[in-house]
């Protein structure tokens, strides 16, 4: 319903297990690697595991697209059976014939051991995926230990690797399982996304689904962590509410209230009566320190009268001096007022700083109450199409990632810190806070790495500031823009097919000094893998053969001399 709206591809939040949206985080990436070393090594089991909700079953699915072709594969998707059963399922998903029997198992190992002994004649590595482990009984669990016994004289003939909730680990733990406890060779357990991977989760959802767009305001993704715990089935069900929920209300971002609203539709009255009294206990926290400063510091009757004023415009006042810092005296002097900006901006020349002006901290960059600092980010996204040679108009374009899409830009989202962000090497819109605690944006144009200075632009003003101040002010919400290669649509996944192939080959063989492979066509085949491989591994990207927007960009500041960039990038070849 709300795809066309926000333009995308695909609905980015199903729950359907595609590994098309696999978001590799440091965990995911680990446990993949854990079971591809399972299963490359001789024999034995191999358990993943994590909470309900997880990406166990994703993670499974993006290993089934790495195996070789020479491996066949028995994927146990409901395992409540009984002994007969669990192998006559077995032999159904790996085609095997067999005589049905209640009573004799012994019909079925033998086929089974026949069928092992053929695919390894054949050079084929046959691997058993039982999802759901946990619901398997211990009778059943050790006749799987058993399986492991067909054998040669040098290497197990089935590789098997059990998927399950935590119950598993305590199930594995009894006595009478040791000795399959003691064939793991490969473990790994997932854990919910942390507060900084769950934006990242989000942005890549977003990507994949056709969008880019920040799509999710910062306060949104804090209260998304708090609701879900970071779990990735409930991230999915509440994000997906809430982006129709936005569509309804014809909102361009999720902001915190809808993003709310969406989950007490999705959970029932859980959530609204959890906030209510988390409420109520915030409410009860403020006003014992309210009564504490009245009564432990002198004249606290004055404080609270000071603290309770009776007009509206006292209130506000009063809110704005409590919350305030104190300022140095080096700090008094006021920073120049933002422009208020209606809705059609006005653009603001870039005037020039002085040669030799010292750089400045963002801690003392403050504004008079009342200032439109809401203004900063349309200002700060005008700024950085500019350096694309794109003029942008926000009252006539309002989401920032689909007018960027129309000028074959791509929009990247990075809640990272400054480190990760200067690896990109493009500027990029930051927010930023000052020691009064306000928030603005401002555009990052570039950088000195050997001075230690970065140079930004805010409301039409060029200011520089020590990268050490800028890594203390920042916050982790950053957006920079790509430019996608011609037909680009998803990430490219190994084995593909898609009209990135040639562009890809042709940008790599401009790079190694060699000719494009003509007949290569747009299958992305084990041989361009490893060239991308290659290239991950050098540049210290994530080494993992999949052509995303951190691998494009890595290759555009390499081959497009066209690119705006922070720093001056090396010609390739010096």
């Amino acid at each position: 319903m709300y795809s066309k709206y926000f333009g995308f591809s695909d609905l980015p939040f199903t729950i359907a297990p595609d590994p098309r949206y696999l978001y590799l985080s440091a965990q995911h990436r680990e446990a993949l690697a854990s079971l591809l070393y399972g299963i490359n090594s001789n024999g034995g089991f191999v358990l993943l595991t994590g909470d309900v909700g997880t990406g166990k079953t994703t993670v499974c699915r993006c290993l089934l697209e790495q195996l070789p072709d020479s491996a066949e594969v028995a994927f146990i998707l409901n395992p409540k059976y009984s002994i007969t059963e669990l192998l006559e399922a077995i032999c159904d998903e790996l085609k095997i014939p067999y005589q049905h029997s209640r009573s004799q198992i012994k019909g079925y190992i033998d086929a089974l051991n026949a069928h092992l002994l053929a695919a390894h004649a054949r050079g084929v590595n046959t691997v058993l995926i039982i999802d759901e482990a946990q619901n398997l009984s211990l009778e059943v669990l050790e006749q799987v230990r058993l399986l492991t016994n067909l054998e040669t004289s040098s290497q197990k003939l089935l590789q098997i690797i059990l998927i399950g909730q935590p119950e598993l680990l305590d199930k594995l733990a009894r006595p009478e399982l040791r000795q399959l406890n003691q064939r793991i060779t490969a473990r790994y357990h997932l854990n919910a996304l942390s507060r900084t991977e769950l934006g990242a989760y989000v942005s890549h959802r977003l990507a994949v689904g056709g969008s880019e767009a920040p799509l999710f305001t910062r306060a949104a993704l804090w209260r998304l962590q708090r609701l879900t715990g970071g779990v990735p089935r409930m991230v999915n069900i509440i994000c997906d509410r809430a982006l129709l929920g936005a569509f309804v209300e014809r909102r361009n971002k999720v902001g915190w209230g809808v993003l709310g609203r969406a989950a007490r539709e999705v959970r029932g009255q859980q959530a609204a009566t959890t906030s209510r009294w988390r409420l109520a206990l915030l409410s009860v926290a403020l006003l014992g320190l309210l009564l504490g400063l009245v009564f432990w510091n002198p004249g606290g009757s004055g404080l609270l009268a000071s603290l309770l004023p009776t007009g509206p415009a006292e209130v506000q006042a009063s809110a704005v001096a409590a919350s305030a810092p104190v300022a140095p005296a080096a700090q008094e002097e006021p920073e120049p007022a933002l422009l208020a900006v209606d809705e059609v901006l006005v653009e603001e020349p870039v005037v020039a700083a002085p040669p030799h002006e010292p750089p400045s901290s963002p801690a003392n960059w403050q504004w008079p109450d009342g200032t439109d600092l809401g203004a900063t980010e349309p200002l700060a996204y005008q700024a950085l199409f500019r350096l694309w040679g794109v003029e942008y108009n926000p009252s006539g374009a309002p989401v920032v990632c689909q007018f960027a899409r129309l000028h074959k830009l791509g929009c990247l989202l990075q809640p990272v810190d400054l480190d990760e962000l200067l690896k990109l090497n493009l500027p990029a819109v930051i927010n930023l806070f000052n020691a009064a605690g306000q928030s603005f944006f401002a555009t990052l144009i570039g950088v000195e790495p050997r001075a230690g200075l970065a140079h930004l632009t805010i409301a039409g003003e060029l200011r520089t500031v020590e990268l050490t101040e800028l890594r203390s002010w920042l916050q982790q919400h950053q957006l920079v823009l790509w430019r996608m290669p011609p037909d680009y649509q998803a990430p490219l996944r190994p084995e593909a097919r898609s009209a990135l192939v040639p562009w890809l080959d042709a940008q790599l063989a401009w790079l190694q000094g060699r000719t494009p492979r003509a007949t290569r066509g747009e299958h992305y085949d084990q041989e361009l893998q490893l060239q991308v491989l290659a290239f991950q591994h050098h540049y210290q990207l994530v080494t993992d053969a999949v052509v995303g927007p951190q691998t494009l960009i890595q290759l555009s500041s390499l081959t497009d001399a066209d690119i705006p960039q922070l720093t001056a990038t090396e010609p390739a070849g010096e």
